[in-house]
């Protein structure tokens, strides 16, 4: 197999939740070795508590290793518990920064500070490294930089859900469960890429301080310049564009069903009136511009709805695609997990857990690009908590047995969480009732193939 390339490359993912971790299993998959740390009494949340999605449903006798988006964004790296609140796990986690070439953290700034875990005092003793810190509001004396912030929030502050929701309606409306995790991550891929290059070069490290509500206003970006330039404010306007018309999510058949329309210009227009029968449309004075398409699209919708809504939303897409007309389906994660195309195009891959873990085989997304010279299959599942523990303090650090077993007496490492409550879990059926979710399919594995 071709050689991965962050092979050599050891980065301690000191993170949480779902931003930076992420981004870490991607580097994973890039072939980095990477030292997923997390303090006893504050365990990753994505290992259950409050999201609580485990397995099967089931959470075992160990729900902290059962979680699937633990084991998603964990995937390939190798799990040291380590309590940074004390003395003497600071000093381990410093001996672990001085072999290691980057140290991601997402704490709030004055934690890292605090405990002389900063870039200032880690690059007196790795004068190289390269550090990522990932906060709501970055660093430095802005009146936000200490406050806590989660990617639900912030997509108020950031000012995308002023934009949100459709029109006539006081109520803003998020856009999704957290993208804005998503788009740090991959800022911070972005940045560590570059400090890499810039290393090799100069051999210095350097510090990417990222905040998260900065990468969320790019969404937004035209807005902010409108307002800047025109003193214009945006208004919501749901599923509908600023100048494509027709544009909306119409209804197909089956309960739930969607598929999204786009068209851009006259070529595109005509095509769609052929393909959803009513070549009439054409000749129709209401919707013979751009503009007249804009002005009468409630009444235009109307005709777009009687075809799709007898049709699958996938039919739908085939046939207005093969016309020339921007088309897709409203996918769901069922849809996603099945999708032939994302098989075919190994987004979707299937990885078998060790026989002790009790997971059986679970498809795991990968990531939306491609190498062609370095094959990235994702080897190695999400750690168990602590299973690194000896490798990294004996075999990398040189600690002695007996200093082991006084960290470990001292609950500065485990291997469990100590006193670990009962997870709350809640049947299929009741999560349908509640609203949590849509449906559950009992034969979703024979689906999946595993």
């Amino acid at each position: 197999m071709a050689r991965l390339p962050l092979e050599g490359v050891r980065i301690i993912d000191s993170t949480y939740v779902i931003a930076m971790p992420y981004a870490a299993g991607i580097l994973a998959d890039l072939g980095a070795e990477v030292i997923k740390v997390e303090g006893p009494t504050r365990i990753d949340t994505t290992r259950g508590g409050a999201q609580g999605v485990y397995t099967d449903n089931d959470p075992g006798d160990d729900w902290w290793n059962r979680a699937t988006s633990y084991n998603l964004m964990h995937r390939g790296k190798r799990s040291l518990t380590l309590d940074l609140s004390k003395e003497e796990g600071r000093e381990v986690f410093k001996e672990l920064v001085k072999t290691s070439d980057v140290l991601m953290e997402n704490f709030t700034p004055r934690v890292m500070r605090g405990w002389g875990l900063d870039y200032p005092n880690l690059k007196k003793i790795k004068p190289d490294i390269i550090m990522v810190s990932n906060t709501g509001y970055g660093h430095g004396d802005g009146p936000y930089s200490n406050y806590g912030a989660m990617a639900t929030s912030m997509e108020g502050t950031h000012g995308l859900v002023s934009l949100t929701g459709y029109e006539g309606e006081e109520l803003p409306s998020k856009a999704g469960q957290s993208f804005v995790d998503f788009v740090a991550s991959w800022s911070a891929l972005l940045g560590i890429a570059t400090a890499l290059h810039y290393r090799n070069r100069t051999g210095k490290g350097q510090w990417q301080d990222l905040g998260m509500y900065q990468a969320g206003a790019f969404f937004a970006g035209e807005h902010i310049l409108d307002w800047t330039a025109n003193n214009r404010k945006p208004t919501r306007i749901g599923n509908r564009h600023p100048w494509r018309a027709p544009q909306g999510c119409y209804p197909c058949s089956g309960t739930d069903q969607w598929c999204v329309i786009s068209v851009g210009d006259d070529d595109e227009w005509m095509a769609l009136c052929k393909a959803i029968g009513v070549p009439e449309l054409l000749d129709d004075t209401r919707f013979g511009t751009a503009s007249d398409r804009m002005e009468h699209h409630d009444e235009l919708d109307e005709f777009i709805r009687v075809w799709t809504s007898t049709l699958d939303k996938f039919e739908v897409m085939e046939r207005l695609q093969g016309v020339g007309v921007p088309a897709g389906p409203v996918n769901d994660s069922k849809d996603a997990n099945t999708s032939p195309h994302y098989r075919e195009r190994g987004f979707m891959q299937r990885l078998d857990y060790p026989a002790e873990r009790k997971m059986g085989s679970r498809i795991l997304l990968t990531r939306s690009w491609q190498l062609s010279k370095a094959p990235m299959p994702i080897e190695r599942a999400a750690p168990k908590l602590g299973e690194g523990n000896e490798y990294f303090l004996q075999d990398l650090l040189g600690l002695s047995e007996s200093e082991i077993a006084k960290l470990d007496e001292a609950g500065i490492i485990c291997d469990q969480p100590p006193n670990p409550a009962p997870p709350n879990v809640i049947s299929l059926p009741d999560q349908v009732k509640r609203g949590r979710v849509a449906y559950f399919d009992p034969d979703f594995k024979t689906k999946l193939g595993i």
